[in-house]
């Protein structure tokens, strides 16, 4: 069935994207918005279709089926007219390798109408350190920074960001994080792929997870951290050898603390071979509960977490923990 013009729902509006490669659907029907003033963080794991879906918002892959729309016009057709308004972060850096780095910036900033200040954004970035080295001769981090230079140095509409802080230091994450946060401040729609669940969780005001070319799950980060009673209570994660009975060690846990915790309220379960989560009202009584549990069961916990649930824990639940 054809995509109907209706007028786009965001800043960029995905729908029904589909794009095949080898007879095989890499992308299936995806369905995705970023809104203008805001992070949108795009996960998924390697292979799910998010790279794809990205190129074909950033005009760098035709669709074969479904429209995208990135400002209202197609990324292919109206590529001219987007250029100006659109900053891409491609995650291999796509910067020319003979030249300096501080020479390339200002050259991509001269092919705008109303630049940013080339010298007030290579501060910001720490860019006057290695501003005279050629690109090939930098470091990942080095790369990254200067190519979150170009994609923004145009004071772009849209900004596309691919891995934005990979390979860099703290220091350095931590002023690329600021800057996007300015980005969003100012206006600016912000699509961002990252591996990092951190920086997702710090930085995004919607999430959506693609897995197997489709959007499996939406929402900001509050509503994917909650998925019901126990979606956001703290949680016990801990190790020791596989197959205990996690049914046993909820009624372990309500047995020693009726006192403590009237209505129970907890969930066990095996995540994975030899890991278990425990998520319910933590407290110290619970870990002595913990602890007793595992004497009777004559098992010996070899790492014990306590933290509440996080953007990991959610992407690890929808995508699965198997290697692909």
């Amino acid at each position: 069935m054809p995509i109907t013009e209706t007028p786009p729902r965001g800043a960029v509006d995905v729908r029904g994207l589909r794009k095949t490669y080898g007879g095989r659907d890499v992308v299936d029907g995806l369905d995705l918005q970023a809104t203008a003033g805001a992070v949108t963080a795009v996960l998924g794991p390697n292979g799910a279709g998010k790279t794809t879906t990205v190129e074909c918002c950033e005009g760098l892959r035709s669709p074969d089926g479904g429209r995208v729309r990135v400002l209202g016009l197609d990324p292919v057709t109206d590529a001219a007219a987007l250029r100006p308004r659109v900053g891409v972060m491609l995650q291999d850096g796509g910067l020319p390798t003979g030249v300096r780095a501080l020479e390339m910036l200002r050259h991509v900033a001269r092919m705008y109408a109303a630049p940013r200040d080339v010298d007030e954004l290579a501060e910001r970035l720490g860019l006057h350190a290695f501003g005279r080295t050629t690109v090939r001769r930098l470091s990942g981090g080095q790369r990254q920074r200067l190519a979150l230079a170009a994609a923004v140095v145009g004071r772009p509409d849209v900004v596309f960001l691919d891995e934005p802080s990979a390979g860099m230091d703290p220091q350095s994450r931590h002023a690329v994080w600021d800057l996007v946060r300015e980005l969003r401040a100012d206006g600016v729609a912000v699509v961002l792929t990252t591996h990092m669940m951190d920086e997702a969780e710090d930085l995004a005001d919607v999430v959506h997870v693609v897995d197997h070319g489709r959007v499996i799950a939406s929402g900001d980060v509050q509503e994917l951290l909650s998925d019901g009673a126990s979606g956001s209570a703290p949680r016990i994660r801990f190790a020791t050898r596989p197959g205990l009975p996690v049914g046993d060690l909820t009624a372990h846990l309500d047995v020693h603390l009726t006192r403590t915790v009237p209505d129970g309220g907890w969930s066990a379960t095996e995540a994975e071979p030899g890991e278990y989560v425990v998520a319910g009202p933590v407290a110290p009584a619970a870990l002595a509960a913990l602890a007793g549990w595992l004497a009777e069961h004559d098992a010996l916990a070899t790492r014990v977490t306590v933290g509440r649930r996080t953007l990991e824990d959610v992407f690890l639940d929808l995508t699965g923990r198997h290697l692909r």
